[in-house]
Parts: structure tokens; sequence; C-alpha cells
């Protein structure tokens, strides 16, 4: 299209207006005319949503996986969206929220829920507005948000070779990774009930001095093949006490590992201090905090190095965005934990765009069709990197043929 035609478009011609003369164009005249939850088989239930308006204007989204999301969505918030302005992003996250009183609306399935709703408003927001969602955040301290792929546990974790084999694994992916994830709790096994090594028994929290011996040495493994230079997580998966984590972070500090994950549970902040303050290894944690008042008293006892927000699940992008300006007050920078279908994590790329302090984001489970679930204009990641496209919202739509063959049992497309 020429210049002369692109001005003579609808499209083209809003897109040179300023954004607040476009809000002002579109402030009141649209309205919520529905709200659409499917479900797409991944590597877990995705929870995809629709936010539709009576312009024909409409954004999609998504909740964190898991179960009752769906219900959530459709029988308890989309009533308290319905005939609102889609532009009053914060307004009505903050409404849902206060209409869920009775399902809990400080955490859990209930924010997850209203977190995907919101996504996809700020979807709905950009497209409406010409703009990428990041710029209306505040703008983007970045163009491009770097990854970390986590990779599965290994099967044979007691064999030096299988490590080895791993790291190989994942550095020869297509996608140029610059950061990684290793499964620091593989040992002891974690669901085989029989077991049988002595000092085990699986609902008590421990380590042994044989547990501790091959996590170091896995570890030293995993950084002679990445080399001296190459970042590492390792995942703990809040398996562990307060003084076993601690003998752990120990044992893989001779790795300098990027950071040390959930190494205790997650429900006692000054239990997470506790470890972060007596070890030299970064602690990241905070999958699952929800919302600015679950992570305020980890932030306030500087209770990690890291803050991990699963943003699709923590309260959506601009509560994410809050989150991470608290712990920027302490000097904790920020990381993004992340099993979402692309949909989740191009709309969790645009919140980390436009905070100061983040730095990675994380490509959990991957399968061969992932990519392929939504229109992108390229490759989503190149050089281990995803680019934020000056498209409106967030710059992409979502693959009819690939979610239709996808989708869970007993869902249809939305249409």
């Amino acid at each position: 299209m020429d210049r002369r035609t692109f001005l003579k478009s609808a499209a083209g011609a809003a897109s040179l207006l300023p954004l607040h003369r476009l809000a002002a164009q579109h402030r009141g005249k649209v309205k919520i005319t529905d709200v659409k939850c499917m479900i797409v088989r991944g590597t877990w239930d995705w929870n995809l949503i629709k936010v539709e308006t009576d312009s024909g204007v409409y954004g999609i989204g998504e909740a964190y996986w898991g179960w009752g999301v769906k219900d959530l969505v459709l029988n308890k918030l989309r009533p308290s969206v319905l005939g609102e302005d889609p532009l009053n992003v914060d307004k009505l996250y903050t409404k849902m929220l206060m209409e869920s009183a009775g399902a809990g609306a400080i955490a859990g399935v209930t924010v997850t829920a209203a977190s995907g709703i919101e996504i996809a408003l700020w979807d709905l927001a950009g497209r409406l507005l010409q703009t990428p969602a990041c710029n209306l955040l505040g703008g983007r301290f970045r163009d491009r948000v770097r990854f970390y792929r986590t990779m599965p546990a290994v099967d044979r974790p007691e064999d030096p070779q299988a490590w080895r084999e791993q790291v190989r694994q994942a550095k020869a992916e297509k996608f140029g990774w610059t950061a990684f994830k290793f499964q620091g709790d593989g040992i002891p096994p974690r669901a085989d009930p029989e077991y049988k090594e002595p000092g085990h028994d699986r609902y008590t929290r421990g380590l042994t001095l044989k547990d501790l011996r091959r996590i170091g040495r896995a570890m030293e493994i995993v950084r002679e093949e990445l080399g001296p230079d190459v970042d590492f997580g390792v995942e703990a998966h809040w398996r562990y006490d307060v003084r076993d984590a601690i003998q752990m972070a120990r044992a893989i500090e001779p790795a300098k590992p990027m950071w040390l994950e959930d190494p205790v549970p997650p429900g006692n902040p000054e239990a997470m201090a506790r470890v972060t303050h007596a070890v030299d290894v970064p602690i990241c944690t905070g999958e699952n905090l929800y919302t600015r008042d679950g992570f305020r008293r980890l932030i306030e006892l500087q209770g990690c190095d890291i803050v991990h927000i699963d943003i699709p699940k923590s309260g959506g992008l601009l509560e994410s965005k809050r989150i991470h300006d608290l712990a920027d007050n302490y000097y904790i920078w920020t990381a993004a934990h992340n099993p979402a279908s692309p949909v989740g994590t191009i709309a969790s790329c645009h919140a980390a765009a436009s905070m100061r302090t983040f730095r990675v984001h994380e490509l959990a489970r991957y399968v061969d069709w992932w990519q392929d679930l939504v229109i992108h204009d390229g490759p989503v990641f190149q050089d281990g990197y995803f680019t934020i496209q000056d498209k409106p919202g967030y710059g992409v739509e979502l693959n009819p043929d690939v979610a239709k063959a996808h989708l869970a049992p007993g869902e249809t497309w939305w249409g």
C-alpha cells in the first residue's frame, strides 16, 4: 500500500493521530459485548480468552493454565465487564476482583482468570488505539526481550553423561538461546513413591549428602558444557527445608549459576529470606505469588535477589509492572516465569519491555507447533530474543487451523 492509499484508509489515518486523540475518539463509544474462553491442549491446557466489542474490534489474551479458569471467566467475570468501556483496563481488572470476594479475590484461580481478561483488554486497547500494548504501559525500555530455555528433568540424573547430552541438546536448539535452566531437583526422583534409597521419604523436604554431591557434580558438568560465560538457572520446585536449601546452594555455588529457583516453599517469606541471606548464589522466586500484596512482604524482607513473576497468573500486565516497580525500589531485578502458549508469552513480553530492570523471560516446555498457534511476522524467537513489533496490540492473531487441531476435548472454536 502506498502512502496516499494508506492515508485514505481508516487504519492508516488513525495510526497518524496522537494516542490521546485516538483515545478521545473511542472513549465511551465502544462497549464490550462478549468474553469468550477456549482451551487449547498444548504442553498444558492453555486458557485462551477473547474480548469482543460492538465496534468489531476484539482482543485476545491468556490466563494461566489449569482447572476452573474457564468457569470463572464465563460465569463470574464476564458479567462484570459486559457493556463497559474496554479502555478502562485497570478499572475493569479492579472491578472483577472486587466482585469476586466469594471466590477469593486476592489469589488463586480468581486472580488468574481476571489476569487473562486484563491481558485481552490490553490487546484490545492497543488495537483500538493503533499502538503496541507496551506503549500503553508507559512505553518500552527495550525492543527485544531475552529468553532462557527451561529443560526437562534428566531421565538418568545419576549419570554424568545424561547431563552432558542434555546440555548439548539445549545448545543445539534452533532458536539460539543465550540462557538456560536445568532441573536441580531431579535427585531424588520426584514422582517415584517406590524410591528406596536410604534417607528418602517422598513427603519430607530433605537432601542427603549423596544427593548434594550428585547435584553439585551435575551442575559442574552443566557449567563445563556451557562454558564460563553462559547463564543458567537451577530449579528446585519449592521442595526443601531451609537448611537443606542452604546446603544445596553451597553445593552448586562453584558452577556460578544465574540463580537457584524456589528453594523452599513459597508461603513463608521469612524462610525464603533466611536462605537468601545465607548464601552467595542468587535466589529467584515468585511464580506462586499473586498481586503486589502477595509479593510485598518478600520484597520488603529483601527475601530474594530476583522476583520471578508469572504475568498471566499473578495479575496481568499492569499489576506485574507494579510488582516490578516495588521490587525495583529495593534494587531487586525481575524475570518472568512462563509455561504459556505464544499468546500469553508475547503478552508477557510487552509487560517485560516496559519494565526498567527486567532481564530474562522463560520458555518452558515446547511442542513442535507452539509457534504455529499464532500468525506472526517471521519467527517468534531469533538469537534467543523476542522482538516487539510495531503493530497494534500484541501484533498477532490466532491461527484457526492450528487451534482447532489442538482443542481440548469438548472445546469448540470460538469464531
